[in-house]
């Protein structure tokens, strides 16, 4: 089994990591190339593109000259320690034991718009880049045709080290469209969740996010390997509601925040 989840805006690099023990990503090299097409790119043209206010382009036109490899574990940090948001607040990988990074370490997967797809130790250096960025490259008009059928690919060679083969959907629509379901060879379960507000269960995109990290965590602190286990996720108050659910698609409810 594997989860894949969305990277966050926000960054932390100013905490200590919770653990040492860190790795390489596997798509440094096409990361390079899109930093090197960045690089080309003025403060407006990242505002413009990015949507952002000017200080923020700055900062990452700033970032984009700082990149650099090697990465060590001076100038770079562990992927999942590093991005901080709701996902990764409900995940709380910071008070993670060593065992259970290594567990993590096995069955999730972070998608990014720079670096393709990260395992949560995989260092990454500080970026901004959204997997909807319409930003023409080198592989097409967007970061879907950059990346192609990479991460597919990717994620079926991973699927032959599970002894359970099927794929939980954590990420959010822009980041799992960088995925192609047909391709894999391998089941998708997409986990719904909804919150009830003004007389009906309805998907809170603040409340779904962080749960989203709290499946992630569940399934970490109870080692889980196969779906089924995870129809049990009580975190938060939240239940499957089977009536609610498809073959693919399980919705979890919850009637109080």
């Amino acid at each position: 089994m594997l989860m894949v989840i969305s990277p966050a805006k926000t960054l932390d690099y100013d905490t200590p990591p919770a653990t040492q023990t860190f790795s390489q990503p596997d798509f440094l090299k096409q990361a390079e190339a899109l930093i090197k097409q960045l690089r080309t790119l003025t403060p407006a043209d990242v505002g413009s593109l990015m949507k952002i206010s000017d200080k923020l382009a700055q900062l990452n036109v700033a970032r984009y000259e700082a990149w650099q490899q090697p990465f060590t574990a001076k100038n770079a940090k562990q992927a999942v320690l590093a991005f901080k948001g709701d996902v990764y607040t409900g995940l709380d990988a910071e008070t993670l034991s060593e065992k259970q990074f290594a567990f993590t370490q096995k069955h999730l997967r972070i998608l990014s718009g720079l670096y393709g797809i990260l395992r949560p130790l995989d260092l990454m250096q500080a970026y901004r880049l959204e997997m909807g960025t319409k930003f023409a490259n080198s592989g097409g008009k967007d970061l879907y045709a950059f990346w192609g059928d990479r991460i597919t690919d990717k994620l079926n060679e991973e699927f032959a080290a599970q002894k359970h083969k099927v794929l939980i959907n954590l990420a959010s629509n822009e980041y799992f469209k960088s995925v192609k379901p047909r391709q894999l060879h391998v089941p998708v379960i997409t986990p719904v969740f909804k919150d009830w507000k003004n007389g009906q269960y309805k998907i809170i995109s603040f409340y779904a996010k962080k749960a989203r990290g709290l499946m992630c965590r569940y399934a970490i602190d109870h080692k889980i390997t196969k779906a089924a286990q995870l129809k049990d996720f009580d975190y938060e108050g939240y239940a499957f509601n089977e009536s609610m659910s498809s073959d693919n698609e399980w919705v979890f409810i919850r009637d109080e925040v």
